[in-house]
C-alpha cells in the first residue's frame, strides 16, 4: 500500500504562484510514476502532468509552459509549481501514485480568483 499526503492548495490571484506538494510513503518502490491529476466542479478529472522514475516528464495542453513538475527521490515527493495561474485553473487537484496499481491523495483545493 502507498499513502499520499498533499498540501499547498490555497487561494491565488489570476497571474500569480502556487506549489504543491505530495509525499508518498509505504511501499514506495523504483518503477513508478508520480503526478497530478485536477477535476474541476462538474467536470471530469483531467490530467496534469506527470514524472516517472527515470524523470521524464509529461503535461497536459492547458498547463504545459506555466506549471512545473518535479521529483524528489530521496523523499518520496511530488511537487507541481503553478505560474501564471488563470481562473480556469480552479480545481481539487489530486495527486497520483502508480506502479502497478493506481493510488491517490485526498485533494488540495486551489481557487484562482481577483
Amino acid at each position: 500500500q502507498v499513502q499520499l499526503v498533499e498540501s499547498g492548495g490555497g487561494l491565488v490571484q489570476p497571474g500569480g504562484s502556487l506549489q504543491l506538494s505530495c509525499v508518498a510513503s509505504g511501499s514506495v518502490f523504483g518503477g513508478n510514476t508520480m503526478g497530478w491529476y485536477r477535476q474541476a466542479s462538474g467536470k471530469e478529472r483531467e490530467f496534469v502532468a506527470h514524472v516517472t522514475n527515470n524523470g521524464r516528464t509529461t503535461y497536459g495542453d492547458s498547463v504545459r509552459g506555466r506549471f512545473t513538475i518535479s521529483r524528489d527521490y530521496v523523499k518520496n515527493t511530488v511537487t507541481l509549481q503553478m505560474n501564471s495561474a488563470k481562473v480556469e485553473d480552479t480545481a481539487v487537484y489530486y495527486c497520483k501514485f502508480r506502479d502497478n496499481q493506481n493510488y491517490w491523495g485526498q485533494g488540495t483545493q486551489v481557487t484562482v480568483a481577483a
